[in-house]
C-alpha cells in the first residue's frame, strides 16, 4: 500500500514538473533505409547513429567508408564534418591554463534516396568544462575521454532529436495544408 501510494505521487509530481517520455524518432513514411555515411572513417558518432537508427525501428544500411553507388535504394544521413577544440577558459597567477572548454561541433544533412532534403544541412555544437591542473595532469587524459565520450552520445541524440522535430513539423505542414482545389476548374461555383 505505501509503495502504490509513493509511486502514485512521485508519477503525479513528475507529470506536474512538465516531466515526459520522449517519443521514438519520426521518419517519414515513404523513407526506406538509411544510411550513415560521413567523412571521418571508424567515426564512434556513425556507430553511434547507426545503433539510435536502429533502436527507433529504421532500417540501417552499414557503411562499408566507401562513397555510396547506388544512392536510390537508402536515404542517407549524412556527417560532412566532425571537429573538436580544447579552448583554454582559465589561467593561473603563471599565466598556465587551468581548465578548459572541450568542444564537438557537427555538421550534418539529411537526404531522401532521389537526393532530396529531408533535414537541410546545418551545425550543431556542444561544450563542456574540465579542469586540469597544470601541476598535477594525472588524470585529465582520462576526465578528457570520458566527457569527449559524453559529447559524442549527447551529438547522436540531438541529431536524431533535429530529424525528428523537422519530419513531425513537415508532417504537421502537410495536414494543416488545405486540399488544392480540382485543375479541371469545376470547383465550388457561387
Amino acid at each position: 500500500m505505501t509503495r502504490t501510494l509513493i509511486a502514485l505521487i512521485l508519477a503525479t509530481g513528475l507529470t506536474g514538473c512538465g516531466f515526459h517520455l520522449r517519443n521514438t524518432l519520426t521518419l517519414p513514411a515513404d523513407t526506406p533505409a538509411v544510411r550513415v555515411d560521413s567523412t571521418v572513417r571508424y567515426s564512434e558518432l556513425v556507430k553511434l547513429l547507426n545503433r539510435g537508427l536502429h533502436a527507433s525501428g529504421a532500417t540501417v544500411i552499414q557503411s562499408d567508408g566507401l562513397p555510396p553507388t547506388n544512392s536510390d535504394q537508402f536515404a542517407r544521413l549524412q556527417v560532412r564534418s566532425e571537429r573538436w577544440g580544447d579552448l583554454p577558459i582559465a589561467i593561473d597567477a603563471q599565466g598556465r591554463s587551468q581548465e578548459y572548454s572541450l568542444r564537438y561541433a557537427v555538421v550534418f544533412g539529411f537526404y531522401r534516396p532521389d537526393g532530396s532534403t529531408i533535414v537541410p544541412e546545418q551545425v550543431i555544437e556542444l561544450a563542456r568544462d574540465y579542469v586540469s591542473p597544470p601541476t598535477n595532469a594525472s588524470g585529465t587524459t582520462t576526465e578528457r575521454e570520458i566527457l569527449a565520450n559524453e559529447l559524442r552520445r549527447e551529438m547522436s541524440a540531438s541529431i536524431l532529436r533535429r530529424i525528428d522535430s523537422v519530419v513531425r513539423a513537415d508532417a504537421e505542414k502537410l495536414k494543416a495544408t488545405p486540399p488544392a482545389p480540382p485543375a479541371d476548374g469545376k470547383g465550388d461555383a457561387h
